[in-house]
């Protein structure tokens, strides 16, 4: 039986941005990022090996709601949020971390 946890959080992007692999160019905004790690099992130590990142894009079409999902490497996104601190010499994105 493995055993995993996914933790969430919510990152701020203050400009347009894009993320390796996606043509896309997706819009400033606050987005939540979930992470699911599965336990590595051994004798002497307990230690999580990440499996998934998944950022959540959330749109209104003619007036509904639509989320699309994108699975992303931790890499890849923090470039992008490195990338959008430093554009015009933004601080630093905080980042709001919650557990499920």
């Amino acid at each position: 039986m493995t055993i995993s946890r996914t933790s969430n959080q919510t990152v701020t992007f203050r400009h347009p941005f894009q993320l390796s692999g996606f043509k896309d160019l997706f819009p400033a905004g606050k987005y939540v990022v979930d992470t699911t790690e599965e336990l590595i099992e051994s004798v002497s130590i307990t230690a999580y090996r990440r499996v998934s990142t998944e950022l959540h894009l959330r749109t209104k079409i003619n007036g509904m709601m639509s989320e699309r999902i994108l699975s992303v490497t931790p890499t890849d996104l923090d470039a992008a949020l490195a990338k959008d601190a430093a554009f015009l010499g933004a601080p630093s994105t905080p980042i709001e971390v919650s557990n499920r």
